[in-house]
């Protein structure tokens, strides 16, 4: 199956919308179609690799997880494959999505199923959920275990997903033979649709048998609390695949399979860049220019009951802006031992509220330090006289010239 980028198969912009798609999809399904080239291997192996593109890109949900992460986002990995994993949750042969664009009555259109493959009244994989689950960054840190409700569709206790009341069985559909489809011939045409009287089953149930717990669909719908496992290290956009957790499947097919995508809820305190977390911490006037130690707060694998925090040590003449690193207090990486860093920003804070005996010392203290002890302020000043006297001598030019 493709391996190729599944814009590029179809020979279209990722901007394209959903219309523009399916165009482009017919256009070489119709080109490719074995039946129009006798047969063969080549066009059989094209046919399915727009097939396959067009099964990923025309649902929105896996276009997205495809946009975000190629071909591992929607289960085909980098060496290609199925895009929805094992049993395909998507669509279950290439004919389905032929049926899907062309209309139903021409799932067939050339003759022979386009994929081959089996019957609608065959056991069918259930479809692929997707469940979005907002965390802590505390949560994202350490890990966690949480319990999610997902509603879902789940077999039917009262038939066992047979549609029939206990006792009573379907009987095989008279107009379809039990195959869940009918051909018609249209001159040069073969044109298979779905049974018009069984909806593909192969079976009908007889009224009075039809169970009253699912009306004879043999699913009902269900919330699901299920317990997942949140890893150490993950970030905002990540998935977690639950394997057959998805929706039942149909006629004793497998479930289908739940994919949570995960968004980290901001911090108050922290933000995050990669794997460094950055932390603003307020320090004092003068422990900025005498030099001295604060407290940080930091994330630990552990709960600290409001004591996590490190030293950070402050250098004499600190500036607002002045970046301390302290290693290996960042995230985790998810999938290895690396850390990263806490990057704590320092602030410096003037004081307000003076007594009049603090205001007389930091005047003393102003009177003292000149402009020496001042470079930046220095520098500035320096730069502003100069502004200054190059206004002021434009103006005299203006002046003497008038």
């Amino acid at each position: 199956m493709a391996t190729r980028d599944y814009y590029e198969i179809l020979g279209v912009e990722r901007t394209i919308d959903a219309a523009g798609l399916k165009a482009a999809y017919r256009k070489l399904a119709m080109q490719h179609h074995p039946d129009r080239n006798g047969g063969s291997e080549e066009s059989m192996a094209k046919f399915k690799e727009v097939s396959e593109a067009y099964g990923v890109l025309s649902d929105e949900q896996k276009r997205a997880a495809y946009d975000r992460f190629g071909h591992a986002g929607v289960g085909g990995g980098a060496g290609g494959g199925n895009p929805f994993g094992a049993g395909g949750a998507g669509f279950h042969d290439i004919n389905d999505i032929f049926s899907q664009v062309f209309g139903d009555a021409f799932g067939d259109v050339f003759g022979g199923r386009a994929g081959g493959g089996r019957q609608n009244s065959g056991p069918r994989r259930g479809s692929d959920l997707r469940h979005d689950l907002e965390i802590s960054l505390e949560q994202a840190y350490r890990g966690a275990e949480v319990e999610i409700a997902v509603p879902s569709t789940a077999t039917c206790d009262a038939c066992d997903g047979s549609g029939a009341k206990k006792g009573a069985k379907p009987a095989t559909c008279t107009t379809c033979n039990g195959a869940g489809r009918v051909r018609q011939a249209n001159g040069f045409f073969q044109m298979e649709r779905t049974c018009p009287h069984c909806g593909g089953a192969g079976q009908r149930i007889a009224a009075a048998d039809v169970c009253t717990g699912c009306h004879g669909h043999g699913q009902v719908r269900r919330t699901r609390n299920l317990s997942l496992k949140i890893p150490a290290g993950v970030d905002d956009g990540s998935r977690i695949r639950l394997s057959g957790e998805g929706d039942a499947g149909q006629r004793g097919g497998p479930r289908g399979d739940l994919y949570v995508f995960l968004s980290v809820k901001p911090h108050e305190l922290f933000e995050r860049d990669n794997l460094d977390l950055l932390v603003t911490v307020p320090v004092p006037m003068t422990t900025a220019a005498l030099g001295g130690i604060v407290d940080a707060p930091c994330l630990t694998s552990e709960a600290c009951d409001g004591k996590c925090r490190a030293a950070v040590e402050v250098p004499a003449g600190a500036q607002t802006g002045k970046t301390v690193r302290i290693k290996g207090k960042g995230m985790p990486h998810l999938n290895g031992r690396q850390r990263g860093d806490l990057v704590v920003e320092l602030f410096v804070e003037t004081p307000t509220e003076l007594t009049a005996r603090q205001k007389e010392l930091l005047s003393e203290l102003a009177a003292s330090l000149g402009e020496t002890q001042t470079p930046r302020n220095t520098s500035f000043t320096g730069k502003a006289k100069r502004f200054w006297a190059d206004i002021l001598g434009a103006d005299q030019d203006k002046a003497g010239a008038a």
